[in-house]
């Protein structure tokens, strides 16, 4: 039985076992000489992200405060240690609660509500440590700072009158020089917005050559009909 193969065509499906064949070389040939497009298409990427990063990106900045959970007498025994281990994330329940986080709202006179504001903060407890780590991000410096003390000191208090026992220490306050710039960088979205650019005028340009099934030459007579090309009359730009 005459078997019929693929040469060149890209996309050339056979007349017996209905294979697909995909040239590779091709797809090559065709994204090197449609470099002009894949570059233009980089940089429109890019501008277009880089855009949208000045226009539309809010700042972001974090601020964060730490407190020390364990007994504060002078004699701390083994069972005191463990005992403030296994409170630790108790504590960090009571930071997150409603009632914490109505006072903070009600005594810096924000405009949000409580799970607004629990959106905007993180406690965290490092591991093997009796420190509490709370980190407030938002899209203020000012605020965010301000939020962070506000929440310790009310925490503290909070905590001192849920446990009953003696208050735990604050470690560092927040300060306005220690508040992080966590915003995206642009140059970050300058290069998504490039690789996304080059990825969608490659995709073009291999979907362009997969589906084209002009014939082009003697050999796409053969891949495609499969018949022999008995004569061929060349090209001539004169006629």
């Amino acid at each position: 039985m005459e078997q019929t193969t693929a040469t060149k065509q890209t996309g050339y499906v056979s007349n017996d076992n209905d294979e697909f064949y995909i040239d590779l070389r091709e797809i090559f040939f065709a994204l090197l000489q449609g470099w002009k497009s894949i570059f233009l298409s980089i940089l429109i990427g890019a501008v277009i992200l880089g855009a949208f990063h000045v226009f539309l990106v809010k700042p972001s900045y974090q601020a964060n405060a730490q407190i020390f959970i364990t007994n504060t007498d002078s004699v701390i025994s083994f069972s005191d240690l463990q005992l403030s281990s296994a409170l630790t994330e108790d504590y960090a329940k009571i930071i997150e609660s409603r009632t914490v986080l109505k006072k903070v709202i009600s005594e810096l006179d924000l405009d949000i509500d409580f799970k607004t504001l629990k959106k905007l903060i993180k406690v965290s407890n490092p591991t093997d440590t009796h420190i509490i780590n709370m980190v407030v991000t938002c899209d203020d410096l000012e605020l965010s700072r301000n939020i962070a003390n506000a929440l310790l000191n009310v925490s503290i208090d909070q905590i001192y009158q849920i446990v009953g026992s003696s208050e735990p220490t604050v470690i560092d306050y927040s300060e306005a020089d220690a508040v992080e710039d966590v915003s995206p960088s642009l140059f970050r979205y300058l290069a998504i917005g490039a690789m996304l650019g080059a990825l969608v005028m490659c995709a073009i340009i291999v979907f362009n050559v997969v589906s084209n099934t002009t014939i082009r030459s003697e050999e796409d007579v053969m891949q495609y009909i499969g018949l022999p090309v008995l004569a061929a009359i060349p090209y001539s730009e004169e006629l």
